[in-house]
């Protein structure tokens, strides 16, 4: 009698072969699903934790930069206290705060304080020009009609104000809000002063989590990239970012103590065209010519003899301190000077252009180690 045969083979079981197609797509799907969920879960991490830094973000990055800044001076002054590392934090932190903040905050309570009396004097109907200089009127081709606006507009300001209102009104609500957010900034300021104190500390160990760091995402060359954001940082830190703060406060310091009208409303000015790289020359000219008009010839001349070098002082003092001389193309520092400045207030003027140069050059040196597209750098 035959064997019967059994029913349904299945060839796969009985040679131990691999399981079908189907079975394998399945898996491969069912792998997918779990990496997708996993990159999910993931993805929302990282946007709740961006999120929550989100608003420390600016005075993070800048307490960074300045650490990396001031990193050469507190080894140094290490090095003069027989290593005592947190006393070396502890004065390079308080010295800062002595440099940088103290005249900023004067000049910027000096600035608050004339914008409130000129909307305070505007609103009560009290605002009125002061006559014009006896000597406007010689000025060559242009003195005549100065001095005609200026005696309509001291006659009646109002008229003159109304007639120009859709320029002047924008620029008005402009600096309400710059003078709102300067309390605020110059608190970040101090914050981030402070956190760059804390972070000289562990500075060596730092570093060498940022080279690890780097090694992973842009291996072989992380340690490189680093070293060249280091020597960028210092090098606009110092040659952009701290001669145009000290000129503004020189400046400002100056117009001050010579009694300029809204002398700490200059002095930014002045601090943001130095930055931008344009120097100082478009304010101190007018104020030069305004102190000749209305100042005898003695307080005139020693305001000139005095602000004329402090104009010029950052073309002896960046070759000095750079070396050679800024590598990062001016068109970047003004960028980062405007995309910072309306990105985060008064600290972004001093954050962009370091961020955005850091970033120019790495990209320049990126670029250049391919070897098929070389790229010169500008």
């Amino acid at each position: 009698m035959p064997t019967p045969l059994p029913e349904n083979p299945d060839p796969a079981a009985s040679s131990g072969s691999p399981p079908a197609a189907p079975d394998r797509i399945e898996l491969i799907e069912a792998r997918v699903v779990d990496l997708v969920i996993r990159l999910i879960l993931l993805g929302l991490f990282a946007y709740l934790s961006l999120a929550l830094i989100r608003p420390f973000l600016a005075i993070t990055t800048w307490a960074v930069i300045l650490a990396v800044a001031l990193a050469p001076v507190h080894d140094w002054l290490t090095r003069l206290l027989q290593g005592h590392r947190r006393l070396a934090a502890m004065i390079v932190t308080l010295a800062a705060l002595c440099v940088v903040i103290g005249p900023v905050a004067a000049l910027t309570s000096n600035m608050v304080e004339s914008v409130q009396s000129l909307v305070e004097r505007a609103n009560s109907g009290q605002l009125k020009l002061p006559p014009p200089p006896a000597r406007l009127e010689t000025l060559p081709l242009v003195g005549q009609q100065i001095h005609d606006f200026w005696t309509s507009a001291r006659a009646n300001l109002e008229s003159v104000v109304l007639s120009y209102h859709r320029i002047l009104a924008p620029i008005g609500a402009k600096m309400i809000a710059l003078v709102s957010q300067l309390g605020l900034d110059l608190l970040k300021f101090v914050l981030s002063i402070v956190l760059a104190g804390l972070l000289l500390i562990p500075g060596p160990r730092l570093a060498g989590w940022g080279r690890r760091i780097a090694a992973r995402i842009v291996a072989p060359r992380g340690e490189q990239f680093v070293d060249l954001a280091t020597v960028t940082v210092r090098n606009v830190s110092r040659g952009v970012v701290g001669i145009a703060l000290l000129q503004g406060i020189l400046i400002g310091v100056v117009l001050q103590a010579a009694g300029v009208p809204s002398a700490g409303l200059l002095a930014l000015i002045i601090l943001f065209l130095c930055i931008l790289q344009i120097g100082p020359a478009l304010i101190v000219l007018p104020v030069l010519i305004w102190s000749w008009l209305t100042m005898t010839p003695t307080q005139a001349l020693l305001l000139t003899v005095v602000l004329v070098p402090l104009t010029f002082m950052d073309n002896v003092l960046k070759p000095m301190l750079m070396g050679r001389g800024l590598s990062t193309p001016t068109l970047v520092i003004f960028m980062g000077v405007i995309g910072g400045t309306l990105s985060f207030g008064l600290i972004g003027l001093f954050l962009g252009p370091v961020v955005l140069a850091v970033f120019h050059d790495l990209v320049l040196t990126w670029l250049q180690h391919d070897p098929h597209h070389p790229v010169e750098k500008s």
